[in-house]
């Protein structure tokens, strides 16, 4: 099959936003594309499945660049996602980010996708004292440190779509989930206000992918930024309230208070929710929903994410 097919390297294809795009490839047997689905662990459970469904597997590791010739060989695109909050280290991520673009090039990869983000200093910047530095040199380190690695791609001549993703309503059923206070009831406690968030499907963001590799080189050195709705966290709850059948209420905590919440990465996130709220404009403006509607006609909205996942989240919060 990859014989008479344009293999495309998926990083992260056992994670979220690569097994997105794994999958809707591997979903489509007529499509022009094969997977080679990229992991650390080729003998993981998600890697297993998607060998199952068609997919090649490749051992690879971003922080051992030799191992990334092997997951470039003879690749037409590449998918390439890196995971901050694996070891929360903008500088760690940026190496990845090179190693990525390096190997890319010596591989003459022909369309690359970067998954990446806004940098948030050019809304907040350093000197601003609404909201802490971190690691020394930035104001959100996963959002500031990939934008910073835009550049290894056009330093190595790598021919690249800039695909900038957002808040991923997934995390409704991790790390963003509910609490459920001494009152009993469900609460979403963001620093957001009354602001709009931007979310997606990650799913939806694979979907995404897909479409812009489809349209060949359309969208080389276009920066492409997704979300499946701009909601305030209110409207969120009373939707989750609605669709999943168990009542979810909305108290903003201020961003420093939420910085002191004790949650795990509280700093990072307070800092990410605060950027998203302080610079709501800008942010929703970049993400036209009709434009990623374009690409992906299906693309879903929070209420049908929410319908689609009700079991899961009455599960996760009963």
């Amino acid at each position: 099959m990859t014989e008479t097919k344009k293999i495309i390297a998926v990083f992260g294809a056992t994670g979220r936003q690569g097994g997105g795009l794994a999958r809707a490839i591997l979903a489509d047997p007529e499509s022009e594309f094969a997977v080679r689905a990229i992991t650390r662990h080729p003998e993981s459970g998600p890697a297993r499945e998607l060998e199952r469904h068609g997919a090649e597997i490749v051992r690879a590791d971003m922080d051992d660049p030799p191992s990334l010739k092997a997951a470039f060989a003879h690749t037409y695109g590449a998918y390439l996602v890196t995971n901050f909050w694996e070891h929360m280290s903008a500088e760690r991520e940026k190496a990845q980010a090179r190693a990525l673009a390096e190997a890319a090039a010596h591989a003459a990869v022909q369309h690359a996708i970067w998954s990446t983000l806004e940098d948030t200093r050019d809304c907040i910047p350093l000197d601003d004292p609404r909201m802490p530095t971190l690691q020394g040199r930035y104001k959100v380190p996963h959002f500031d440190g990939k934008a910073e690695a835009d550049r290894c791609f056009g330093d190595e001549g790598v021919p690249t779509t800039f695909l900038r993703t957002t808040f991923y309503w997934g995390n409704l059923l991790g790390g963003h989930s509910p609490v459920r206070g001494e009152d009993g009831e469900l609460w979403l406690r963001y620093p957001m206000g009354e602001k709009r968030l931007c979310g997606i499907a990650a799913d939806d963001i694979g979907r995404v992918a897909l479409a812009v590799f489809r349209r060949g080189t359309d969208f080389i050195a276009a920066t492409i930024s997704v979300a499946g709705g701009h909601l305030t966290v209110a409207d969120m709850a009373a939707v989750l309230t609605e669709r999943v059948g168990l009542p979810v209420r909305y108290r903003p905590l201020t961003p420093d208070a939420y910085r002191a919440s004790g949650r795990p990465a509280a700093q990072e996130a307070g800092n990410m929710f605060q950027y998203y709220a302080d610079c709501e404009h800008r942010f929703v403006a970049a993400r036209d929903l009709a434009a990623v509607r374009g690409l992906v006609p299906e693309l879903q909205d929070f209420e049908h994410w929410t319908t689609v996942h009700r079991d899961e989240l009455r599960s996760a919060w009963s």
